[in-house]
């Protein structure tokens, strides 16, 4: 009797490891007009929330792009899943070659919507292959009881510290019939300062990061000094996502290297980082030329960077994020985490692998309070500067279905505009003759 009731357990138990069902729902978030080196953020930007149903009913979610790119990838990948047990994630790697194909238009150009460096169809392909990850382990944690760090091996930190993300921006986007925001301007040292004393105190950031290649370098060099001056030993980080020389980025290094922790893609190329790192002791960090496994090798044995950035959106989901850990601590670079706008689910995964990870050196990266828009019916707390690591079943979030049919009814009524992130288009709503600026811009 015993091992029938066993047997009938088990086949129980495989049934509800199987995917029945994906569903895929592109949405728009509202965005505030932050601006970067390649112009700025749109009013709305895209998010593809993808949720893996298995056949007892448990619903795991995830998060990734939304451009139309990443959809175009996405839609073979959840038709394929159907059948497959929802523990194969080595397999979503096969599964995603073998039907994926190629993204059409893929550039070889800066990717504006990640500033990543040479977009390719890989790195859009583990894009996608990122957030069907999540959602997998998603729903296993569900089935399993099991929080997604203990699916990883266990967490080693119960809280994850993050860093205020600063940026230059305007009271509001330019042009657009938007309501404007409480923000106010940021677009000159007293702004900078002001914004993040805003931040700090109303989510305990002990460290601070400002987007740079906005504005001339002695003007960035004067707010992070503005920084350094009104938050005095908090750590700093400056990153104008490549968009200075080699000796420009030598100038602003000599200039900040006192008060800076690491300076963030000051130039581009593995090639002219290496140059820098070699003529500074400011520590290098990037997100921006090592953001895949092959492109590893070349950054650390010239000694290009000192940092990496870590985003489980690029390199292929958690997992992938933990094998990265583990060669930076082989080869003696330091960790972090980069963010791009993203909602809860995506902040709850990078918490959730954070946690796993004992060499996470430095605060990780969130634009998570910039967002007001979310698919998550609690939003995540920074108490401290620090969020909680969950230790409810998977992600520890659940799925807000009225925001994210609203959210999702917003991407189908817009008209074709927004629904692939252009910080340079946008640019253009405020200066008709603006183009994505060649690097290196200063």
């Amino acid at each position: 009797m015993g091992e029938l009731y066993s047997h009938t357990q088990t086949a129980a138990h495989a049934e509800a490891l199987t995917v029945a069902e994906v569903r895929l729902t592109p949405i728009l978030i509202a965005d505030p007009p932050l601006l970067n080196t390649q112009g700025v953020h749109q009013p709305l930007t895209p998010r593809l929330i993808i949720e893996v149903v298995t056949a007892d009913g448990t619903v795991g979610v995830g998060e990734t792009y939304g451009d139309t790119k990443y959809l175009e990838l996405a839609k073979p990948l959840g038709e394929a899943l159907p059948g497959r047990p929802v523990s194969d994630l080595n397999g979503l790697f096969t599964v995603a070659e073998q039907v994926c194909g190629e993204p059409g238009d893929v550039s070889d150009s800066v990717d504006v919507g990640g500033l990543r460096g040479v977009q390719t169809a890989d790195k859009m392909r583990l894009s996608v292959i990122s957030g069907f990850e999540v959602a997998c382990l998603d729903a296993l944690g569900k089935v399993l009881g099991l929080p997604v760090h203990a699916l990883l091996g266990g967490k080693v930190r119960d809280s994850v510290e993050y860093s205020a993300y600063l940026f230059y921006r305007p009271a509001r986007h330019p042009g657009a019939d938007t309501p404007r925001d409480d923000w106010g301007a940021a677009l000159d040292p007293a702004g900078v300062v002001a914004q993040a004393r805003r931040l700090a105190d109303t989510h305990g950031f002990a460290s601070f990061k400002l987007k740079g290649g906005v504005f001339p370098p002695d003007e960035e060099i004067a707010a992070v000094r503005a920084l350094a001056e009104a938050f005095p030993g908090r750590p700093l980080r400056l990153d104008p996502n490549g968009a200075w020389s080699v000796e420009t980025s030598l100038r602003v290094a000599a200039e900040l290297g006192d008060v800076l922790q690491y300076l963030e893609d000051p130039t581009s190329t593995t090639a002219r980082m290496a140059e820098v790192a070699a003529r500074t002791d400011v520590p290098l960090a990037t997100n921006m030329c090592v953001t895949t496994f092959p492109e590893i090798k070349d950054a650390f044995t010239t000694g290009a960077v000192q940092v990496v950035l870590s985003d489980h959106h690029y390199w292929g989901g958690l997992r992938n994020t933990r094998e990265l850990a583990a060669i930076c601590r082989t080869f003696g670079v330091g960790l972090s985490m980069h963010s791009n706008t993203h909602l809860g689910i995506s902040l709850a995964a990078m918490t959730q692998v954070a946690a796993t990870v004992p060499n996470l050196d430095y605060a990780c990266d969130s634009h998570y309070p910039w967002q007001t828009d979310d698919v998550i019916t609690s939003r995540h707390v920074f108490t401290g500067g620090r969020l909680t690591v969950s230790d409810a079943p998977g992600l520890g979030v659940e799925l807000d279905r009225g925001a994210l049919k609203a959210l999702h009814q917003r991407w189908l009524d817009d008209d074709g505009t927004m629904r692939d992130r252009d910080d340079a288009a946008a640019m253009r709503v405020a200066e008709p003759d603006w183009q994505t600026p060649s690097v290196p811009r200063w």
